[in-house]
Parts: C-alpha cells; sequence; structure tokens
C-alpha cells in the first residue's frame, strides 16, 4: 500500500507518495503559510490530492511540530503555528473522505524513517537528535516509537542540562535546545569571533554580512576547517556529549543518529560529542558503548517516516 507523508516545517510543506520500501515515487512542495492555520490546512488538502492523482494511495500521515496527543489526531501546541488543541486529523478527515489520517511529531517521524529504512535499520533501540533551529529527538525502544502516556514523550530538546541556564521559548532555562542547536551555534561562533585570535576570520565573515553571523556562514566555515568555527562547534558538540550520557543512563540505546542542518558537519561534530558522551558516562569501561552516526536521509526523512507511521497506524486502527 502506498502512503503520503506530508511534513509540516516552518517554511515549506513537503509532501510524497512513498512505497512500503521506503522510496519516494512523486513528490511536491509549497510554502507554508504559518501565519493563517486555515490556509495552511487548504494547502494540505489540496496537496494530498495532487499526490494521490494517479496513485493507489491508503493512508496520509502528517508530520506536525510540536506537541501531539497520543491518539496520534489533536496537535496541542505548536510554537511557531497558531494552533493549539488543533482537531487536525478530524478537519483532514473531514475533507479527504476515504484516506486514513494520522498526524504525529515531525521528528518521531523523521526518527521512524532512520530506524526504518537509514541508519537505525539493523538496531532494536535508536535514539536521534535533530540538530537544526531546534533540537528535536526521537527514540525507538525494543522495534517500537516512544510516545509515553499522553503522546508527548522524546522532546529531548527540552531535557534541562544546565542548572539556571539560558531561557528556552518552552519556558524554561537550560534545555539542550539553548546549548546543542544551530542557533546555539551561531551565539558560540559569535563568543569566539568576539574573543578574536582564531576568531578572525569569524569576525571578517561577521563584518562582511554586516554584522551577523548566519548559519550559512558558520557551516561553511566549519566545513573549511576554519578554527574558530571548528572551537564553537567543539563546544556544541560537548554539550550535546554531556545530554547523550544522561539519556544513556535512562535509555541504553544501541545507537545515536544526528540529523538536521548542524549534522552535514559529520565527522567534525561527532568526535567531540563521543569524547564528551565518554567523559560522562556512568561506569565507563564496564558500560556497553552506543555507536554515533550521522543520519543517512537527510531532508526526506519527514515525510518517509510520516507515511510509514500512517501505512502502520492505517493497518491496525
Amino acid at each position: 500500500m502506498h502512503a503520503i507523508g506530508i511534513d509540516i516545517g516552518g517554511t515549506k510543506i513537503a509532501g510524497a507518495v512513498v512505497t512500503e520500501l521506503g522510496e519516494i515515487i512523486a513528490e511536491d512542495r509549497v510554502a507554508t503559510n504559518a501565519a493563517d492555520p486555515n490556509a495552511m490546512l487548504d494547502d494540505v488538502v489540496s496537496m494530498v490530492e495532487r499526490l494521490s492523482s494517479g496513485h493507489e494511495v491508503g493512508a496520509v500521515g502528517v508530520a506536525a511540530p510540536g506537541f501531539i496527543d497520543a491518539s496520534q489526531s489533536i496537535v496541542y501546541y505548536t510554537p511557531n503555528i497558531r494552533w493549539r488543541n488543533e482537531p487536525l486529523r478530524q478537519k483532514l478527515q473531514q475533507r479527504l473522505g476515504d484516506l486514513h489520517i494520522t498526524v504525529d511529531n515531525d521528528a518521531n517521524a523523521a526518527g521512524w524513517a532512520e530506524f526504518r529504512f537509514g541508519a537505525g535499520r539493523l538496531v532494536s533501540d535508536m535514539t536521534m537528535l535533530t540538530i537544526g533551529t531546534g533540537v528535536g529527538g526521537a527514540i525507538v525502544t525494543e522495534d517500537r516509537l516512544f510516545r509515553g502516556g499522553f503522546g508527548t514523550g522524546g522532546e529531548i530538546g527540552h531535557l534541562r542540562i544546565v542548572p539556571n541556564g539560558l531561557p528556552c521559548g518552552c519556558g524554561a532555562r537550560g534545555c539542550i535546545e539553548q546549548y546543542g542547536s544551530g542557533r546555539a551555534l551561531q551565539r558560540m561562533a559569535n563568543d569566539v569571533a568576539d574573543a578574536g585570535g582564531i576568531g578572525s576570520a569569524l569576525a571578517d565573515a561577521r563584518e562582511a554580512n554586516g554584522g551577523e553571523l548566519d548559519g550559512h556562514i558558520v557551516g561553511d566555515l566549519i566545513l573549511a576547517d576554519d578554527p574558530g568555527a571548528l572551537a564553537a562547534l567543539r563546544r556544541l558538540g560537548r554539550h550535546l556529549g554531556e545530554a547523550c550520557a544522561s539519556l544513556s543512563a535512562v535509555l541504553d540505546p544501541q545507537l545515536f543518529v544526528f540529523g538536521g542542518g548542524v549534522a552535514s558537519a559529520g565527522d567534525r561534530l561527532l568526535d567531540p560529542i563521543k569524547q564528551a558522551y565518554l567523559n560522562n558516562l556512568p561506569a565507563r569501561g564496564y558500560h556497553p558503548e552506543p555507536d554515533f552516526v550521522i543520519a543517512e536521509l537527510v531532508n526526506d526523512a519527514g515525510v518517509v517516516g510520516a507515511a510509514d507511521l500512517a501505512r502502520i497506524h492505517a493497518r491496525t486502527a
């Protein structure tokens, strides 16, 4: 059975028809109209209608940012879209008729895609962190996606790692998202630029860009092995590695997978993560050590995971 996966992001809505083997056979995308949820709903419906034309589709999975309830139906809260207790599945079902609809968290969808078809396909227990503008997370344990009692589990980005640390958009302080995200990397790169010395290339790039360092500039300097940019990345990796050590004490995954834009740094990111992990691992030397890898599906993970979760949900409903 083919399924459609829809991945709603902050700037674009991506959609695809996905086979049972995780292969994309048709795809579409439009800009996200985050300021108008009704117009965005129209866009999703239109995209599903376009994608289903000419394909035998039995289910539609929508991956949305924010908190999703345990029945994979209601979006409790999305920070950048005006959804509050939004009955998204019901609204889509009313307009799409016989198609089986399910809604899931976007990081869960991406993590499930990696588990089923990507970097995690050979393990039973995997933890994924998506390092983008924020930090998303997905947990697979004993071959099942972990959602928690209310459906909102796995929000790794809001695990607190620094007591009374930087304020987070969730209302707490010291969350991983403030120390391990793309925005955190930009802040750390600015700190290195301000300090001079190895930060000279960062400072020059900032001046040439009107006094701002964006993610593309920092990323290019990282890939060019600029010492200042790498110092900022190592600082980011240290925080992520410390967080992974704490997660291991609870989840004991066989594999940590890192996705998102910052993960394009590859081993430059993984090396400081692994070192900090080992430095903070309880019972080091007596505790089995997981592998650390970069995600394989990259930008397709959200639609592939959403489609596969919808297919599974339709068969068990």
